[in-house]
């Protein structure tokens, strides 16, 4: 099978580690041929814990999504996530050289990795400089200058940093499993991609991924991305809320999270009663549904005020006409969007990934659950393009033999980090 257009999202999460391959089929929608899927053990709120379980559990993805779609995976687009993400709100500004030129490709490019070289605290790098709106000569609200006539270049950029510690850790994990990472990309960004539409983003929509360590949040108005945040909390502290309140093992917790969980603890009635299986030969242990919803959510009405504080932070709260989106495999628990409704005011849906899906998709991969991976083939797939397109054109600096500056970007650096070192 010809793989040069095919690409693999490795989403490395709390819970989960998940390994998807797809491509773009004739109808310009994602074909997913195969993926794997294996417990995350040794990975924390979104940061590696322990190297060699991260390593083992990658294999184990990456080995069944290459059985199931018969693809020799050796490239993975990999998800960043984890509290140590921030962001923050910068101006840049170029002055060119020639006015009689037009605005080219290479001048945005050249503005965009000028923001990689801010000053940052100690081991903290830039991971991604997203353009907001451009300005050329005083002009603003440009948001495609290429082509235009103009000294001053200007841009409002969002930029998300993090610890170079944590990136190199699941740069380490994934290089150690014998693959190449080609993209490192922020997770809330690759789930807004493959559930939220353009329209929302124009609209004003706030992007909530709710994982097993952490929840990430995305807020977009006007199309651009306005705000990014990472709550330390997930799906797992819930599980945790239901072991210490229901005194049960953990695995039998998660269970009952999933199956019958709920986050309005109205809606279950007082003699809804399940039974847990006693341990080594012990009666079983009786758990009312309503209690359980109680802890549930408890834990979820704090989620969501931190949610809400995000969005209020944001300065977007009056301007999100698309309310929240929910997404992530906490998304999946029930009611959970009748309470962010009711604790926010907003409209609230669950986000599933099966509008950029192709026919024939396997029914757990249109899950929300699944929306980063699923997300992650679509970036890499767009960037993919991009590069391609990007290595069709002559830079000036390269016309005039000149040496261009490699390396600026944050992947770049991790990447020579790693080739000096040997790093295997």
């Amino acid at each position: 099978m010809d793989t040069s257009e095919i690409i693999v999202g490795l989403d490395i999460g709390t819970t989960k580690i998940a390994a998807i391959v797809g491509r773009v089929n004739e109808y310009n929608k994602i074909e997913i041929l195969g993926s794997g899927k294996s417990e995350s053990i040794g990975v924390k709120r979104g940061v590696v814990s322990n190297i060699e379980h991260t390593v083992n559990s990658i294999h184990k993805a990456i080995r069944e999504a290459e059985i199931k779609s018969g693809v020799n995976i050796e490239t993975v687009s990999v998800g960043i996530a984890g509290q140590h993400i921030k962001s923050l709100q910068h101006h840049g500004s170029l002055i060119r050289n020639n006015n009689d030129n037009e605005i080219s490709q290479e001048d945005i490019d050249r503005l965009n990795e000028n923001m990689y070289k801010l000053a940052m605290s100690p081991g903290e790098e830039i991971i991604e400089v997203i353009p907001q709106e451009y300005m050329i000569d005083g002009e603003r609200g440009i948001t495609e200058p290429v082509g235009m006539s103009g000294i001053s270049l200007e841009a409002n950029f969002h930029i998300i940093t993090g610890q170079t510690a944590a990136a190199k850790n699941i740069y380490k994990c994934v290089r150690k499993t014998n693959l190449e990472v080609t993209e490192l990309i922020l997770e809330p960004i690759a789930s807004a991609e493959s559930v939220i539409s353009e329209e929302e983003k124009e609209a004003g929509v706030v992007l909530v991924d709710i994982g097993g360590g952490t929840t990430d949040i995305a807020i977009f108005q006007d199309g651009i991305i306005r705000h990014t945040a990472v709550i330390p909390f997930g799906g797992d502290i819930i599980t945790d809320d239901v072991k210490e309140g229901c005194t049960i093992i953990k695995k039998h917790a998660e269970e009952l999270k999933v199956k019958f969980g709920s986050a309005l603890a109205s809606e279950n009635k007082e003699q809804e009663i399940v039974a847990i299986p006693g341990l080594r030969g012990r009666p079983p242990k009786e758990i009312s549904l309503k209690n359980l919803a109680g802890i549930i959510q408890a834990r979820m009405e704090e989620i969501i005020e931190h949610i809400h504080f995000e969005i209020k932070n944001s300065g977007c709260e009056n301007k999100l006409i698309a309310g929240i989106v929910l997404t992530g495999g906490g998304a999946q628990l029930l009611h959970i969007a009748q309470l962010t409704e009711f604790i926010t005011g907003m409209d609230t849906r669950i986000g599933y990934p099966n509008e950029h899906l192709g026919q024939d998709v396997p029914e757990e991969i249109a899950s929300p659950m699944y929306a980063t991976g699923v997300g992650l083939v679509m970036i890499g797939l767009e960037r993919a393009e991009k590069g391609r397109m990007k290595k069709e054109r002559v830079l000036p600096s390269e016309k005039k033999g000149e040496p261009r500056e490699e390396g600026s970007s944050f992947f770049d650096k991790i990447k020579s980090w790693f080739d000096e070192e040997g790093v295997d």
